[in-house]
């Protein structure tokens, strides 16, 4: 099953560490504004969410959970990488695959 996620970029671009400083170096009023778009129910019924705490993304699907750390000495410094590798991370820890275009995120479960 193919979820597509909505995205608004523009949006989540206005709370980059240029524009809107956070002090955490990896970007996580950035990964907040693209993680509360992730609060869903699939058609089959099952519920997803993504959250962050700390450093910490964690995607649960139904009853699968997966979890990734935003890393910056590894993907950085760009903060949209540090952010999209740790999503791939989680998703793929949660049994799931993660395919990110503009505007939009689309979850293979």
């Amino acid at each position: 099953m193919r979820v597509t996620i909505p995205v608004d970029e523009t949006q989540a671009d206005s709370h980059l560490p240029e524009v809107k400083p956070d002090g955490s170096g990896v970007g996580i009023n950035y990964a907040d504004q693209i993680l509360k778009n992730f609060k869903l129910t699939l058609t089959d019924g099952r519920k997803m969410m993504a959250k962050r705490r700390g450093l910490k993304i964690t995607l649960t699907i139904g009853d699968k959970q997966g979890e990734a750390i935003m890393r910056r000495m590894e993907n950085g410094p760009d903060v949209k990488n540090i952010f999209r590798r740790a999503l791939e991370e989680a998703a793929q820890n949660a049994g799931a695959t993660i395919f990110i275009e503009p505007n939009q995120i689309h979850l293979e479960v």
